[in-house]
Order: C-alpha cells, then structure tokens, then sequence
C-alpha cells in the first residue's frame, strides 16, 4: 500500500483535511490537477469570511497567527491600518442587507466579531504548508481518473490505498464515479465577479449591494497589485447557460444589464462565474470513498457559508479517518461523521436558499418583504440571531446531561501559564484533569491522549475533568458524567493492550 489515505482536491478543505491525517499518524496523498497554487492576496477574487468554528479549528492547531497576518480584513472586525468607528463596522448580511456591530445585544459583539476575512488562495498557500510541514504528500498536475479495490488511477499512474477522499469540489469526479447521490435543487441565478479597469469607474454606486430591474452588483474596493483595478459583482436570474472562461465580452454585458449604464471594461485582469445550484450528497461515505466540502454540498455563496463547513468537515473526518486508517478504531466511528456534519451541511443549504428567495423577486410585494426583514434586522434580536447564525457560534453536536457537551471547548488559562488550546498542537485528544482521579482511567489510551493536570485559573478549587475530542469538541465531563472508559472507547477506540508499544 503506498499511502493510507489518497485525497482528491488541494483547496482549503483537501489541505486542512491532510494536516489533520497526518496529526493523527495515517499517511496521506494529496492530488491536485491544477500544476500551480492560485496568486495570493489581491492578485486573487477569493475572499472568504472566517466563522468562529474555523477561527477555534485554527487556533487550536497554532496556525491562526499566520492566517491573521494574511488576512484582508482584521480579526477585530477593522480593515488594516484603517481607523473606523465601532458602531460602523458591518458583521454580516442576509440577502445583501447588512447587519452592523452596533445593533447586537451587548453581550454578543465581542463573541461575534472573532472571525475575519483573508484571501482563499493566502488560505490555501499557509494551510498547504501547514500541510506538508507535517509530511502530507501534495502532487500538482496530475488528477484523478479512476479508482477501484484500493488503487487510484491518475493522470500519473497508479497509487494503492485503502482510503480515497473527495475533496475535489462541486464538480466532484470521486463523487460521480462512486455513485453518490447528489439530489437537490438546480440554480435561479447566475453570478459573476471579476478584478477589472473600467473607463468610467464613477458611473457606478460604490455603496454596497445595488438592486436593478435586471439583478443586483456591488463594485467592491481597489486592487492595487492589478493596476488599480476594481472588483465588481454582478448577479443576474437567468441560469447559467456557459461553462468555459468568463470573458470581457461576457462579464461588460453583465455588468451593463445590472447597472443600467454604458460602462466599459478597458481590462479584464481575472473572472470568475457561480450558481446557486444546491445539492447534498445523501450520505458522505460509501465504503471506502468518502466525501468533504464542496463535493459533498453545493450552494449559493450567499453568506459565506460554503468555506466553513468544508473546514469544519475536514476537521471532523481527519482524526476519526486517520484512527480508522491506523486500526485504532472500528469503522464505525465514521459512521459519526455524516451523522454529525449533514446537519450542518443541510443547513447552510436552507441559509443560503432563504436568501436566494429574498433577492430573487421584484416588484411591490417583494419590496414590502425586504422592508420588514431589513426593520427586522435593525433590532437587537433580529440582529443577534442572524449574527449567530452566520458567525456559527450555534454548532454543536449532540448535547448530553451537562450543558458543555458536544460543543467546542474554551480556550481557559490554565494555572501552569499554558492555555487549554496549546495543548492540541499535536492532533490528539485531550484529557485535562484537575484532581479529579481520571488520569489512571485513561492511561491505556495515553497513545492517543495528551493528558494534562494544569488546573483552569477560573476554578482553582473545585475537582473537575474533561475530555476533549481531537477537534476540540467535549465529550465527556466530570463532575456529573461518570463513564469515562465508554466515551474513550466510542471516541478512541479499544484501549491499548497492557505492555505494547505506545
């Protein structure tokens, strides 16, 4: 067998889901048919927004520092070195109507306001180091044709393997040759955006989202590393009838129909087209063959969820997957990952659709509905929950007896001058426990365990344990839960056999 897992698709969600395999010991083969990382920074379109489950991801792996040296819009919500009020800083949107910081309920604006905006592809370059720092083969130029009975045929050759992975997005070729099911709902809208110098840039709102008789654009901010060109977004419904390279022709009749001007594209430095086309795969693992991100749901990107609930797939799969690969757990425990995560993609599905619905329709009725969402959202409440909603502070598993379950841990200080984040560096479990006698229960699964006794400054008297899942998610606590050799065995496997090798 040459590699453990074989990973279709070097996007942020192939990559992060590699560093995660190899945190967990499975040796992993990353394939990518495009021979070159995309340009970083303003030379690329992709921006995407961070949501909290991302931000805790990354930070529990010790790479967020770089990704919020990189990233366009700041984690406090401020654009770089650009001084704005509090109260102006917009947190997210629903169908194009923004939402700002200052009608949040007090309480909620700092939780919400963790997550900022970075280049998809500055993502893509520090999550592929990332990747291979921790020995995750990644091979450019050469894509996935084929697989059968533990090998992957290439456009390179054959690889064996007795896991293959389709991270390789909506167009997922893993997904079709397997025979996934894929229902759902064919796309309404056409969308284009693209970095462009235009003859006459004012002729154009630059005020957020603009609604027309025939769509909607936005002309976003200037690209400095391409000219001093602009980003522009148009979004138009009619279905997408071209599948081949936007081109100047295409994007300047676009942008003409939206804005009901004559503008003119003197330059068109990079273009790309969406639908909404939304689908989910029934199931996220036939066999041997699973899948993650885009190749297992499609959606509007209308809300930025699509980015983040591949990251939170790959983070979910990688540890069990990798476990499973080792034979350190039953197959089983894969059977958690649709479980877990369908919801979440189902979701987003039906976030993203609501909006598609909003900003579909004209006329007076449609107009009368956007009012009463837009009064909606400028109300404490109303804000809040859409915040929380986009922000993704929501998402938890399973919940049991004790509230902390199945939801992602804090990052306490710990009385030792470590924090509880540090302490998943290495991809493993954590066990922390504060003299509550749970260290010998755990001790057969310490190879898969990073044990700690450092008590939380926040309770330094009481005894109290938990264990956290590799991803950060609690799965058991003491006092109050008293099984801790069952959630070890449902999370970790069979414990190790008294005197072999850790």
């Amino acid at each position: 067998m040459d590699y453990d897992v074989v990973v279709a698709g070097a996007g942020p969600v192939g990559l992060m889901l590699a560093a995660e395999l190899r945190l967990g010991g499975a040796s992993v083969k990353v394939l990518e048919r495009e021979t070159e990382r995309p340009p970083t920074r303003y030379g690329s379109m992709g921006a995407r927004a961070l949501n909290a489950p991302s931000v805790h991801a990354l930070h529990l792996r010790g790479i967020l520092p770089q990704v919020e040296a990189a990233a366009l819009w700041s984690f406090n919500g401020q654009a770089p070195q650009q001084e704005q009020p509090q109260e102006d800083i917009f947190v997210g949107h629903f169908a194009g109507i923004g939402i700002r910081a200052s009608r949040l309920k007090p309480d909620a604006q700092q939780e919400f306001l963790g997550a900022g905006v970075i280049a998809q592809a500055d993502l893509e370059a520090i999550l592929e180091d990332h990747a291979a720092r921790l020995g995750a083969h990644v091979e450019r130029g050469t894509e996935l044709v084929g697989f059968e009975d533990g090998t992957v045929h290439t456009t390179a050759g054959t690889i064996t393997t007795n896991w293959l992975v389709g991270a390789d997005g909506g167009r997922s070729t893993v997904r079709k040759l397997a025979g996934f099911e894929f229902p759902g709902e064919d796309p309404v809208f056409t969308g284009r955006q693209a970095i462009v110098e235009l003859d006459d840039p004012a002729e154009l709102a630059a005020d957020g989202w603009q609604r027309t008789e025939n769509g909607s654009y936005t002309v976003g901010g200037w690209a400095p590393e391409a000219g001093n060109a602009l980003r522009i977004h148009t979004v138009e419904f009619t279905a997408p009838a071209d599948i081949g390279p936007v081109t100047r022709e295409e994007l300047q009749a676009s942008l003409r129909r939206t804005t009901g001007t004559e503008v003119k594209i003197t330059k068109l430095h990079q273009a790309t087209r969406y639908s909404d086309t939304t689908r989910q795969a029934a199931t996220y693992r036939q066999g041997n063959v699973l899948l993650a991100g885009d190749a297992a749901h499609v959606h509007s990107p209308a809300g930025g969820q699509g980015l983040n609930v591949g990251l939170g797939d790959a983070t979910n799969l990688g540890w069990k997957l990798a476990l499973v690969a080792r034979e350190q757990a039953p197959e089983t425990l894969l059977d958690t990952y649709t479980e877990e995560r369908h919801p979440i993609g189902a979701w987003a599905q039906r976030w993203s659709m609501a909006q598609t619905a909003l900003t579909q329709h004209r006329g007076a009725r449609a107009d009368a509905l956007r009012e009463v969402i837009t009064d909606l959202l400028d109300t404490p409440d109303g804000a809040t929950h859409v915040v929380n909603r986009i922000s993704g502070t929501w998402q938890h598993y399973d919940e049991g007896p004790n509230p902390l379950l199945g939801h992602r841990v804090p990052d306490l200080p710990l009385d030792d001058g470590t924090t509880l984040a540090t302490h998943f560096r290495a991809g493993k479990a954590v066990l922390l426990d504060a003299g509550a006698n749970a260290t010998a229960t755990a001790a057969p699964w310490s190879d898969r365990l990073t044990i700690t006794t450092a008590r939380p400054t926040a309770f330094p008297d009481q005894p109290l344990a938990a264990f956290i899942r590799p991803d950060g998610y609690v799965a058991w606590v003491s006092p109050g839960q008293t099984d801790l050799r069952a959630a070890l065995t449902t999370w970790l496997g069979r414990p190790r056999t008294v005197g072999a090798p850790t």
